[in-house]
């Protein structure tokens, strides 16, 4: 299990909810699945609409990551990541600090989002 701690000034306070290990939902469909407001427009990674930024709570290494192709692009595109990053997240495993919630598969780790 993995907790998911959402935080944005446009909830009340932070909430917390637990997404199953293993499971292939997107970090938009476990926000949807909790009524979390997160913005979505296109839901497929083209819009840059549920652009989150993500932090791993936990002192342990990162679970690795893989970045679409599309979210490379609108995320590049939009100043979030950088080349660099892409290239420590498909090298070193390293995640970026900005993602897209539609493309975000969610690991067995806990994470802040903040929208």
């Amino acid at each position: 299990m993995a907790n998911v701690t959402f935080s944005s000034p446009r909830m009340k306070k932070d909430v917390t909810v637990y997404a199953v290990a293993g499971d292939t939902k997107t970090l938009l469909a476990t926000a949807k699945a909790h009524n979390i407001p997160l913005d979505s427009e296109c839901e497929n990674g083209e819009c840059g609409s549920c652009q989150v930024r993500v932090s791993v709570l936990s002192s342990k290494t990162p679970i690795g990551v893989a970045l679409t192709e599309k979210e490379k692009t609108v995320l590049r595109l939009a100043g979030k990541i950088t080349a660099e990053q892409i290239a420590d997240a498909e090298t070193k495993d390293l995640p970026p600090p900005w993602r897209l919630a539609c493309q975000m598969v969610v690991r067995d780790e806990d994470i802040l989002v903040h929208f």
